[in-house]
């Protein structure tokens, strides 16, 4: 699998990310100038209040976006032997020791949370990040190991399957 082309993926959506949080500030910062006349925004500040606030948490969104973006093109996975530790870059199979249900996961510097598509639109991957709970318990580990998780207040078991 090439994993540039993950990154390349993920790069996208964190830019998309970003404008839609610029696009909501923008949309905020009109609301709050033409939405009213001037006597209902006296007689209302708290709504305008709240825009301003919506505004800045969406330019502080889109500005983290952007970072992260700008980091992330700068990262070059390397492929990983499948029985060398697992480290950033990796992509990871999972399977849950009690329902043998699998999951695939990159493991990415940024992102957390977002989905990826496998080349050719084949199957979806999870991006986890080191400091994530996942990150951090199969950060080290190698094929064949279990690893235990806390995912809201239960504690599961998976085996790593795969490693790349």
């Amino acid at each position: 699998m090439d994993k540039q082309q993950l990154v390349t993926q993920l790069v996208k959506q964190l830019e998309a990310s970003a404008r839609a949080a610029l696009s909501a500030r923008d949309a905020a910062a009109a609301e709050a100038k033409d939405g009213a006349t001037p006597d209902e925004k006296r007689e209302d500040a708290r709504a305008a209040h709240q825009l301003a606030s919506f505004g800045r948490a969406s330019q502080g969104r889109a500005q983290k976006a952007l970072a992260d973006a700008d980091a992330l093109s700068q990262f070059k996975p390397g492929k990983l032997d499948v029985h060398a530790p697992i480290s950033l870059g990796a992509i990871v199979e999972i399977e849950d020791a009690d329902s043998g249900e699998g999951r695939t996961f990159f493991l990415a510097p940024v992102g957390a949370g977002m989905t990826l598509t496998g080349p050719g639109g084949d199957g979806h991957l999870s991006v986890v990040t080191p400091v994530s709970p996942i990150g951090r318990a199969v950060m080290g580990r190698r094929t064949g190991e279990c690893v235990d998780v806390t995912v809201d207040g239960d504690v599961r078991e998976w085996q790593i399957t795969y490693v790349a």
